[in-house]
């Protein structure tokens, strides 16, 4: 016999059965992940330069353009034309990977190098998106 295990313990709180009868407002993921709507975007990550931050392939970052980049702040940016998430260390102007497996990358001045915006949210996929949420180039 396996005992009953409630949403508490198996550590999901904070929201109620679809089957309850309590009313309550509905769940505006927007409200709830965006705080500058005409500024945030979504992007997909690829690969796993990021997996030590938590940030894995497939995952769906939400990028905002409104936030100003800290000191060590998860950031994507354009760098000599390629699309990049990575930690971004100011001081050092280097873009540092969450994987030691994947070297860090120094910006020089010759670079191309423009910050696209802050990742504030990342959105795990548990299933496979559908074609219609993104067009993969090639």
């Amino acid at each position: 016999m396996h005992p009953v295990t409630s949403a508490k313990t198996a550590g999901i709180t904070g929201f109620e059965s679809p089957a309850t009868e309590y009313t309550q407002p509905s769940l505006d993921l927007n409200a709830l992940l965006i705080e500058h709507p005409s500024a945030t975007y979504f992007g997909l990550a690829e690969g796993d330069a990021m997996r030590d931050a938590g940030i894995f392939n497939g995952d769906i970052l939400i990028v905002s353009r409104a936030v100003q980049p800290a000191q060590g702040e998860v950031i994507v940016a354009n760098h000599n034309g390629e699309f990049i998430c990575r930690f971004f260390n100011i001081a050092e102007r280097r873009l540092e990977a969450a994987n030691a497996t994947v070297q860090a990358i120094v910006i020089a001045s010759e670079d191309v190098f423009e910050i696209e915006g802050v990742v504030i949210r990342s959105v795990r996929m548990h299933r496979q998106l559908k074609d219609t949420f993104y067009v993969r180039p090639g």
